[in-house]
């Protein structure tokens, strides 16, 4: 049986190495944590203000929302790490990678939300989410 000690100490975040020809080299990807998880999923969504079935804004009121734009670059500079294991990117870095090759961003999300065990099924389900429990613009991963 596990100890406390045990399962703390245990290197459980694995790493892989990308090729990635069209910035000239190799990337290393790294699984990110529990609370690294929960930071990205968090930063998917925005706070909008509520607004009422006859489509006027509900003062005072915020609904949250879920929010596309970046979600491959928000992902992917929490998870590129360099050869001493720390993060390359900070957070608000991912508006600057997002103006890399959607191809290249799209690799490493991959890569990303496979070591960091993001099924398909969770990235749709952030994607569906919405503050009202109504589905907004959908997109495919």
């Amino acid at each position: 049986m596990l100890s406390r000690d045990d399962i703390l100490k245990a290197d459980d975040l694995q790493t892989r190495d990308i090729d990635v020809p069209e910035w000239g080299g190799t990337v290393r990807v790294r699984a990110l944590s529990g609370k690294e998880r929960d930071a990205y999923e968090a930063s998917c969504m925005i706070e909008r203000p509520a607004v009422g079935a006859d489509g006027k804004r509900i003062r005072g009121q915020l609904e949250m929302h879920r929010s596309l734009l970046n979600i491959r670059a928000k992902l992917v500079v929490r998870a590129v790490i360099g050869e001493d294991g720390q993060r390359l990117f900070r957070d608000n870095d991912a508006a600057a990678l997002g103006e890399k090759s959607g191809a290249v961003l799209d690799k490493l999300f991959d890569v990303a939300a496979e070591l960091s065990g993001l099924t398909a099924e969770d990235v749709e389900e952030l994607a569906n989410f919405s503050g009202d429990g109504q589905s907004e613009d959908s997109t495919s991963f």
